[in-house]
């Protein structure tokens, strides 16, 4: 018995706007050159061209599944102008992965948006939802033999950056804070991640919820993929005496959104470490030697926390849609993983129903700013493009291909 059950999906993620390069239509490309203290994208590690490389990399350690996503921005970059070479691309990335034995999980949208629908108000445009379901309607010409859909990518996250980009517009930010990197780019903050960044109100939660369940309206009726989204799992905690203030926290932050996934097929879940909660909110991290490359506290556990708060809520199985440290030392990205992973198999041991686990990531890439937080498997040499495989992605490829029987015993 290894804990895991079978089948199960075994991969790693990526985002297009991370790695693809030159995304010139959307509004993270513009953003990048008026916010100060964001650095740009560019090239990226030049994704669009190599996949064919990284999904032959992912495949040959033994990974069985990949997540990635279709940039909106190639594909509509004027409204109601659809590209088909930009759809042909894609369908050639689902090819790749199926005759190498992967299994593709596409996302439709991961944060980046055509210019044209952020300067047309973006989410908050009471069209928003439409659109977003016309573009899915014609990215579901190019699905076929696609199983899992993830319509939108953390819209928790996206709420509280729609929120970021008014105080920025009302001359609240002085410079760009990343959600996951801190302001000073080059070395993260070590408290990054609560550090002036406001917990999602409910009211911005409604748009995103609109527009995924008309994109899974959309998707229903042309394939016949499993549908769902995925939310960032804060795994939050509290002392007693502020338990109320940690409920409020878990509804704004997770809850509308989980709730929101009734009638999918399952719930992706995107966990990374825990954070407290107090009678004021969330509690910035305190320094700690132990703290990741973007501030957060070295707690492999949330994973197992997340999972089970997900499953408790949603009644959905899971999916982990994203997982992993921002580390310089891929040793320790072994052990977090491990122990990400026993936390896991011991949700699944308790009847959590779990149907894979998708590292993130699997290329070191632009993580939202800045380039410092490195989180893959694989190294990507920013000039050449050279991909270099760490330790890491050999050693989670064979936990695969046992099946999860590699990791220590549990005591």
């Amino acid at each position: 018995m290894t804990g895991f059950p079978t089948p199960f999906l075994w991969g790693a993620a990526t985002a297009p706007h991370q790695i693809e390069g030159n995304n010139l239509n959307s509004d993270w490309w513009a953003r990048e050159g008026l916010m100060p203290g964001m650095e740009p994208s560019g090239d990226a590690v030049d994704g669009y061209h190599r996949y064919a490389e990284d999904i032959g990399l992912l495949a040959d350690a033994g990974l069985t599944a990949y997540r990635f996503g279709v940039e909106w921005a190639r594909i509509e970059p004027r409204e109601g102008q659809f590209s088909n070479a930009e759809l042909a691309h894609y369908r050639r990335m689902i090819d790749a992965c199926l005759d190498a034995g992967v299994t593709p999980v596409v996302t439709l949208n991961h944060f980046s948006v055509p210019r044209w629908f952020a300067e047309a108000g973006g989410w908050s445009a009471p069209e928003s939802a439409e659109r977003f379901a016309a573009y899915v309607a014609r990215v579901t010409d190019i699905l076929d033999g696609v199983e899992w859909i993830v319509t939108i990518n953390e819209p928790n996250m996206m709420a509280m950056m729609v929120m970021l980009q008014e105080a920025a517009r009302a001359g609240q930010m002085s410079e760009w804070q990343s959600p996951t990197v801190g302001s000073d780019g080059a070395e993260p903050s070590r408290d990054a991640i609560a550090q002036g960044l406001p917990v999602p109100k409910p009211e911005y939660a409604a748009p995103f919820i609109a527009a995924h369940h008309a994109a899974r309206a959309v998707l229903r009726e042309r394939t016949t993929a499993k549908v769902g989204w995925s939310i960032a799992n804060g795994a939050f905690w509290a002392e007693p005496e502020h338990a109320a203030k940690l409920a409020q926290v878990r509804r704004d932050y997770e809850d509308v959104y989980l709730e929101a996934s009734a009638g999918d097929d399952f719930v992706g879940v995107q966990s990374y470490s825990t954070q407290e909660v107090d009678g004021n909110g969330l509690v910035p991290h305190p320094p700690h030697p132990d703290n990741t490359l973007v501030g957060t506290a070295y707690r492999p556990d949330a994973l197992g926390i997340a999972v089970r708060y997900a499953a408790e809520v949603t009644g959905l199985p899971v999916l982990v849609t994203e997982n992993g440290i921002a580390t310089a030392d891929d040793e320790r990205r072994i052990a977090y993983t491990t122990a990400a992973l026993e936390g896991l198999a011991d949700a699944i041991a308790d009847g959590v129903d779990v149907r894979g686990y998708l590292h993130w990531s699997l290329l070191d890439n632009y993580e939202w700013g800045h380039w410092g937080p490195t989180f893959g498997l694989i190294a990507a040499d920013r000039t050449t493009f050279v991909r270099t495989p760490k330790p890491s992605l050999a050693w989670l490829g064979g936990v695969a291909r046992s099946n999860g029987a590699d990791l220590p015993e549990r005591s």
